[in-house]
């Protein structure tokens, strides 16, 4: 029996047409389920990808967490950590102020890869393909639309993308230290798809709700862990203080199915992968 032995059960469960999936350490890849060179569309996950090409940005100097970014008194750490006020819909208006409550929000990342796009020069699809995708090697991953949410992907790809979050070569140790540090600590919001969290934790970009009641990443997963689900049926995430991450990458819309299969296929990977008693 293997960690990901239970995806089996998708299909004739729930129905998900085609379902991949890999656990990853930083040896690499430990076990696979699916055809691994599949492409899917991520959908919030793209989000990951997105944050990530504005802190090499960053990184290189190009911008500031700090600096003036989206709507009046918002900055680009309150576009990466969903506290800029926007609404959730890509043409959702500023409906709070910025810092005041936990609005997952398209439109903050939608305005910030604008804003990244404006300061450097460089489209932000660009800046993503050469900072990020080709570095490591991500040739079947392209954004072809919006940065929150329009990206496709393999779990090969994604696979590498996780082994750079557990031992980051293309950012400095201390800059993804800093992005899966919470932000704005103590907010409480809505996770679509799943209600609300009091507090909803997040980083630049990372969710850090790991770790608590009704999450869909099950109970295993620390509250050190960081990643992201993606309403195309899709999620990532890594624990760092079980050296483990998980893709998994489906085509059945995020729904009730996934808030029954994932927490215990996540719950899997930790028991089996995770730190022994």
């Amino acid at each position: 029996m293997t960690a990901l032995a239970g995806m089996t059960d998708w299909q004739p469960l729930w129905q998900v047409p085609n379902a991949a999936a890999a656990v990853i350490t930083a040896d690499g890849v430990v076990e696979t389920f699916g055809e691994q060179d599949r492409s899917f569309e991520l959908a919030s996950v793209t989000k990951l990808l997105s944050g990530y090409a504005v802190l090499a940005g960053i990184e290189e100097g190009a911008l500031g967490l700090d600096d003036p970014a989206g709507p009046s008194d918002s900055t680009v750490r309150h576009l990466l950590a969903h506290t800029s006020g926007y609404g959730f819909e890509s043409d959702s208006p500023a409906i709070a102020r910025p810092g005041s409550k936990r609005i997952y929000s398209n439109r903050g990342i939608e305005e910030l890869a604008g804003h990244f796009a404006k300061v450097t020069g460089i489209d932000f699809d660009t800046y993503l393909s050469e900072g990020v995708l080709d570095p490591l090697g991500l040739g079947a991953t392209e954004l072809y639309g919006s940065p929150a949410f329009a990206a496709r992907s393999t779990v090969t790809d994604l696979a590498v993308f996780v082994r750079e979050l557990l031992g980051p070569a293309l950012l400095a140790p201390e800059t993804l230290e800093a992005a899966i540090s919470v932000q704005f600590p103590g907010l409480p919001g809505i996770l679509p798809g799943l209600g609300r969290f009091n507090p909803l934790d997040w980083g630049l970009a990372f969710e850090r709700n790991f770790g608590r009641p009704g999450h869909w990443a099950g109970t295993r997963v620390s509250q050190a862990g960081f990643g992201h689900f993606g309403a195309a049926g899709t999620f990532v995430w890594v624990d760092p203080e079980a050296g483990v991450g998980c893709v998994c990458l489906t085509d059945l819309a995020f729904g009730d199915w996934a808030k029954q299969a994932w927490p215990g296929v996540c719950d899997a990977v930790l028991q089996e992968y995770g730190p022994k008693p």
